[in-house]
């Protein structure tokens, strides 16, 4: 099978995507890695937020969402970026962050880019031209660092 890379604004998300996005963020930031917390921010249908996405044969292996710079400071920020537990280790989580460089450039040119990443994946997003501008800090008692690219 090969994989199908989406972009999506939220006005074009239909309820079947929508419902697989939020079930996959569910499975992995609320029950795999135990955070009991409000996924569901209010970001996901605001301003001109963007949700990337991978499919394979209908099932949906990876995703994240950039939000809308003009709502955030000028920044394009990249948050819930996962992979579906069954997905890993194909190199996915690669695929899917050159796509949202290259959708983040062609959508908001010359826009700088945020994340805040799990303390021990600096490196891989070091990769990418993440460089840290925060020490680490607590979210939902993981380890976190605020990232940015210029």
């Amino acid at each position: 099978m090969s994989i199908t890379w989406l972009s999506h604004p939220h006005r074009e998300l239909d309820t079947a995507t929508l419902y697989a996005i939020l079930a996959l963020r569910a499975q992995v930031f609320v029950v795999e890695q135990k955070c009991p917390y409000l996924d569901v921010d209010g970001e996901d249908l605001q301003g001109d937020t963007c949700h990337l996405s991978a499919w394979e044969d209908g099932q949906l292996l990876a995703y994240l969402r950039l939000l809308d710079p003009a709502r955030h400071d000028g920044e394009v920020i990249f948050g819930r970026v996962v992979t579906a537990p069954q997905a890993r280790g194909r190199g996915l989580g690669h695929g899917l962050m050159a796509h949202a460089l290259e959708v983040a450039a062609q959508r908001w040119p010359g826009q700088p880019l945020y994340l805040s990443a799990q303390a021990h994946l600096q490196e891989y997003y070091g990769r990418y031209g993440f460089a840290a501008v925060t020490g680490v800090y607590l979210e939902d008692d993981i380890p976190h660092i605020g990232m940015r690219r210029d």
